[in-house]
């Protein structure tokens, strides 16, 4: 894939990835669990799982559920805790020359701060917000659902990083565009999306919820379309550059995002099934570039025909 890097290289709000293929958080564990499948340096950036101040066990009862074209979860946002993050697994992951952005999660504005501010001169290449994750019982939902919570989340982050921030936005609300535009005026660098979708499964022999957090996060191929939509109508209304992701599964799923607006983008259940799909999506990009006589990826974002 190096012959590929001039053709993909790209900077995300001063995040500078070898390619704009990103491995999305809470699915892809701290990246070190992939290590010995794949090359972590030719990724374009390693998005840890959801960190929180303290550690979280997550939800009880069953987390995953397989659905068609897809799959629910209700992990919980289970998690180490940012300061043995800090202590024991970032020092692994910062052997490797791929940038990391660290999800972070809370419950409260002043948590999220307080891990900004923790995380600020760690050497971690930018900050992911999670104010959308739909399985969280507290915070979550409420900062992901309104703009003046999701706003008030991402001026507080901004006070203590050192980094880029990016906002992950929430596909569960009426209008995606003012959430784009609350956080990017509250300082976000750049804006993530979409999270997962609010779903639910019921077991038709027990009658009763597949999984034991009763809904969770609808993910994989189901959600693309939406995905897509949700990315175009969003980086026509902001300037700061935009990550999609949303069910890519493949090289074409990633251009397609790509030419709605998005600058980069992020694999997410696909890591599930094939631990090498970042590398190998990269690889059909530079392939569909040099098949389209062109020079760079930035060549196809935004470029759909209207």
């Amino acid at each position: 894939m190096n012959s590929y890097n001039a053709a993909l290289a790209v900077d995300i709000a001063g995040i500078k990835m070898k390619t704009p293929v990103m491995a999305a958080s809470g699915t892809f564990g701290f990246g070190v669990e992939y290590a010995g499948l794949l090359d972590l340096n030719q990724i374009g950036a390693v998005v840890v799982k959801g960190m929180t101040l303290k550690p979280r066990d997550g939800n009880t009862g069953r987390r995953i559920a397989e659905t068609p074209a897809g799959m629910l979860n209700a992990i919980g946002l289970e998690n180490p805790g940012v300061d043995r993050f800090l202590k024991e697994i970032f020092p692994q992951l910062s052997q490797y020359q791929v940038p990391v952005i660290v999800n972070i999660a809370g419950g409260t504005i002043e948590e999220y701060g307080e891990l900004a501010r923790q995380l600020a001169n760690s050497g971690i290449a930018g900050l992911e917000i999670n104010i959308s994750c739909p399985n969280v019982k507290q915070g979550g939902m409420v900062f992901g659902t309104d703009p003046n919570s999701a706003a008030a989340v991402v001026g507080e982050v901004k006070k203590y990083a050192a980094v880029p921030v990016i906002a992950k936005l929430s596909p569960n609300v009426t209008d995606i565009v003012a959430m784009a535009r609350a956080v990017e005026s509250a300082g976000a660098d750049a804006i993530s999306l979409i999270n997962t979708l609010l779903g639910m499964a019921i077991d038709v022999h027990s009658w009763r919820p597949v999984l034991g957090n009763i809904v969770g996060g609808l993910s994989g191929p189901a959600v693309r379309p939406i995905a897509v939509r949700m990315v175009w109508q969003v980086a026509k209304a902001v300037k700061v550059p935009v990550i999609g992701m949303g069910g890519i599964m493949t090289a074409e799923d990633a251009v397609e995002f790509l030419l709605a607006g998005a600058s980069a983008v992020a694999v997410g259940t696909a890591n599930f099934i094939n631990p090498h799909a970042a590398t190998q999506i990269a690889e059909g990009i530079a392939d569909y570039l040099r098949q389209r006589g062109l020079c760079h990826v930035s060549q196809l974002v935004g470029q759909v025909r209207i």
